[in-house]
């Protein structure tokens, strides 16, 4: 009788053993699974989709400062076009390896001019020159400096930084080809007092059929 005993005991001990054994392999299984799943979803977002990005240097104040963090957005150029007063962030033409970040002025076909302090766009037919009314992100006052002239090819893109005293951009290396154009900022994430989502900008001559 008493063995009966025992042997269902180590009967009852083996199962007990086997079922947190499978639990613990189930545990693990369902953890890879989520997390194959979280990597399946977030590297085609960081790779394809978005990506930080550090801003080094001034050439962009004062819309941004040195160190602040900002998310990149990559999927929006491949439906649509860069525009004018988009913010991108691209490969230097001189040098892929690095990476600017400036705002697109002037786009394909179009004709580029600083003069006099002061930056027109020709129409692609040549015979019209407007102003670039830059108020809403140059500090009152700047002056785009230089002596220059540019027609735009097909998929180039004419690029200023906002700090037009302190930046390396087309006046100085000439226009950026399409295929350098990582993606345009999306949202300022850090410092936190900062945070911000960046949309277009709203140059008036230009949407007014001019």
């Amino acid at each position: 009788m008493l063995s009966k005993n025992i042997d269902k005991y180590t009967f009852s001990q083996q199962h007990d053993n086997i079922s947190m054994g499978k639990r613990v392999w189930y545990f693990f299984w369902d953890l890879v699974k989520v997390v194959a799943v979280a990597l399946a979803i977030i590297i085609p977002v960081r790779y394809f989709l978005i990506q930080p990005f550090y801003v080094q240097g001034a050439s962009m104040e004062p819309s941004f400062y040195d160190q602040e963090y900002l998310i990149i957005d990559e999927i929006s150029y491949r439906l649509s076009a860069p525009d004018r007063g988009d913010i991108v962030v691209f490969r230097y033409p001189k040098d892929p390896t690095q990476f600017f970040i400036k705002r697109i002025i002037g786009r394909p076909g179009e004709t580029v001019e600083v003069k006099d302090g002061f930056v027109f766009i020709y129409a692609e037919d040549g015979n019209r020159k407007y102003l670039l009314d830059e108020y809403d992100y140059l500090d009152n006052g700047v002056k785009t400096r230089g002596d220059k002239r540019w027609e735009l090819g097909e998929g180039e893109y004419y690029v200023l930084g906002d700090n037009r005293e302190h930046s390396l951009d087309s006046r100085i290396f000439g226009p950026v080809n399409r295929g350098l154009i990582v993606g345009k900022v999306w949202l300022r994430g850090w410092p936190l007092d900062r945070a911000k989502i960046f949309n277009g900008v709203d140059y008036e001559q230009f949407n007014n059929g001019n």
